[in-house]
């Protein structure tokens, strides 16, 4: 007797975002013409692909499905993204996955290094998962990743982009500690939409975060974020402006928000580039050393060349003052 050639079918994918699995579809929009975006496909950006697959590093590029990754990576730049690929958060905006994390690898920093010595790189942001199963956040993994960048290319300047460290007591004093250039952390959007965008952080201790880091070496570039078209008011925006001059920080970014997947907090509407530009114009005259805002703005979009004009600009700001 012949049995049938049953083929055994694979093992199905794990959901990227179980905890949004039962939430009902929220279809996006349609984008209007000034956030469309080609598909990438120079040679440069497979070259860049391919050595972030070698060096077995993950990016935010990738998996926060971001719109500029094809212009990036065809310069060459890359947000590495450490501490492995799965967050133990479930922001409401985020593409990143989330569930039990990933083992820490010890080699990570090392290969960190490895690449931006590769890529040739001037200027490197480095960004996370948050960690809240680590004792320190990760903080100690974003010192020896910083350490290991110096070593293997002495001339690049380093920005991290890191997590809240919530109730990490010590976090932040160990990644000031290890002398990045740039320290971000994004608030991402305005107090009143924090439990449903943002339910696993707390605006006022990242306020606070940014605040310490500048107290603990006032010489550092700080740097926070805004995505809007979240559904937002105008004067909660000015508001969170007020906030992070209060607390020292010099560089603004404002972005669209974009939806990932229907399963996603909704686009509440799409902000058009001259209500950009009153942004950008609003945050300079609060004070900010420099602000980026535009449709496609992200925390890593050109951050090469805005450090150099940061740089200038608080050189600037000295010299008036002097």
């Amino acid at each position: 007797m012949t049995l049938p050639n049953i083929e055994a079918k694979p093992a199905p994918e794990p959901l990227r975002h179980p905890e949004k699995a039962a939430r009902p579809d929220q279809p996006s929009p349609r984008k209007p013409l000034w956030i469309r975006v080609k598909a990438p496909t120079s040679p440069e950006y497979q070259a860049t692909r391919r050595l972030m697959r070698e060096l077995k590093l993950n990016t935010v590029c990738e998996e926060a499905a971001c719109p500029n990754i094809g212009e990036c990576w065809k310069e060459k730049h890359a947000t590495v993204m450490i501490l492995g690929a799965v967050c133990t958060r479930a922001c409401t905006f985020c593409n990143v996955a989330t569930g039990r994390p990933d083992q820490l690898d010890p080699h990570e920093p090392q290969r960190v290094g490895e690449a931006v010595a590769a890529l040739g790189l001037n200027h490197i942001v480095v960004t996370s998962v948050d960690r809240d199963d680590l004792d320190d956040g990760g903080a100690e993994h974003f010192a020896q990743t910083i350490a290991a960048i110096r070593a293997a290319a002495p001339q690049t300047t380093i920005e991290v982009l890191v997590p809240d460290f919530l109730r990490k007591d010590g976090a932040i004093e160990i990644v000031v500690a290890a002398k990045p250039d740039v320290l971000n952390h994004n608030l991402e959007t305005v107090p009143r939409l924090y439990a449903e965008v943002r339910p696993g952080a707390r605006y006022f201790h990242s306020l606070r975060l940014l605040d310490d880091a500048k107290r603990l070496d006032p010489t550092l570039f700080t740097k926070s974020g805004l995505m809007v078209g979240l559904g937002e008011a105008r004067t909660e925006v000015l508001q969170v402006m007020d906030d992070l001059r209060e607390a020292g920080v010099d560089f603004l970014t404002i972005g669209q928000y974009l939806q990932p997947t229907p399963k996603h907090h909704p686009v509440a509407g799409f902000v058009t580039p001259d209500e950009f530009e009153g942004y950008r114009r609003l945050a300079l005259g609060k004070g900010f050393l420099m602000v980026s805002a535009s449709p496609l703005t992200r925390s890593s979009y050109h951050a090469g060349e805005d450090f150099a004009q940061l740089k200038a600009a608080r050189a600037a700001a000295l010299g008036e003052r002097a």
